[in-house]
């Protein structure tokens, strides 16, 4: 059933798959004029046709947004302004993974995940700032369990993902002074295309591995293991649109109660020792 609409407006970028995708069905749902996002419009059938089968493809309006591109920021937020009047609410959840650790690597891939995960949510929230000071809105981003606790072979996105809550949690009370909130979203594993689009190819990952071959095998099997039991992306995006609702929203959710457990272990963990024991087993 479909809430009574309202007149607030939010924008959510990489909405072709997953989280993106279902956080904008359910927004809709909820009542927001949503402006669903994302770098190729080519790929916007999905969304499409979810929105349609759920009763709401008049209030999901797709947009083309390119997080690396700040002239593609500009100008789809002047058109949001122009045709709406208005942005109550940012979701950012473009994202981009990278399996892989940095001797056999290098820093490329660091710099690639960066872009994307990191400069691409500073770009698009300080775009968004001034509509949501005008409005009294509130920035919610989806970062992941990877942005509290450091993960093996997920040396560059777990980076990007700390940087991106570092920024988060420091921009949090200075937004709030403006009437801004602030929300970080941390989903632990989520069967989505993200996944699948990472394009592993296993055996051509473990031959080229060298010394670390044995590592990166026991932490293939412990992924494949945990996304056997992987939360639905609807269900990782149902707290987005608490949070979307809530009065005051918390500055950190997690999405499952697995997550909780996880991030907890950090965020209750001064001395480092439980992280490092913790994903440590998954390596041996």
């Amino acid at each position: 059933m479909n809430a009574a609409p309202t007149d607030k407006t939010v924008l959510i970028t990489g909405t072709s798959s997953g989280i993106g995708l279902a956080a904008a069905v359910a927004a809709a749902q909820a009542g927001w004029h949503v402006v669903a996002t994302m770098r190729d419009p080519g790929r916007a059938d999905p969304l499409r046709r979810a929105a349609a089968e759920a009763g709401v493809a008049d209030r999901i309006q797709l947009k083309q947004l390119d997080v690396v591109d700040p002239e593609s920021i500009t100008a789809c937020l002047a058109e949001v302004i122009a045709e709406h009047g208005r942005l109550d609410a940012l979701v950012n959840n473009a994202g981009a993974g990278k399996v892989g650790t940095v001797e056999l690597h290098g820093t490329q891939i660091f710099r690639e995940a960066m872009e994307v995960n990191f400069f691409g949510v500073v770009e698009v929230t300080r775009a968004a700032l001034p509509h949501l000071r005008a409005s009294g809105g509130r920035i919610l981003t989806v970062t992941s369990v990877g942005g509290v606790v450091g993960q093996p072979f997920n040396e560059a996105y777990c980076a990007a993902k700390f940087a991106v809550e570092g920024f988060m949690e420091s921009l949090a009370p200075v937004a709030e002074t403006l009437g801004v909130s602030v929300s970080v979203i941390e989903p632990g594993a989520v069967a989505t295309e993200f996944v699948s689009s990472l394009g592993l190819d296993i055996p051509v990952l473990l031959a080229q591995a060298g010394p670390y071959a044995p590592a990166l095998r026991s932490y293939l099997d412990h992924v494949m293991g945990a996304f056997g039991s992987a939360q639905t992306p609807a269900e990782a995006a149902a707290p987005i649109i608490e949070a979307l609702a809530a009065e005051r929203p918390a500055f950190r959710i997690q999405t499952s109660d697995w997550a909780r457990q996880f991030t907890g272990t950090k965020l209750a963990d001064n001395d480092g020792y439980s992280v490092v024991a913790l994903t440590s087993e998954w390596v041996r």
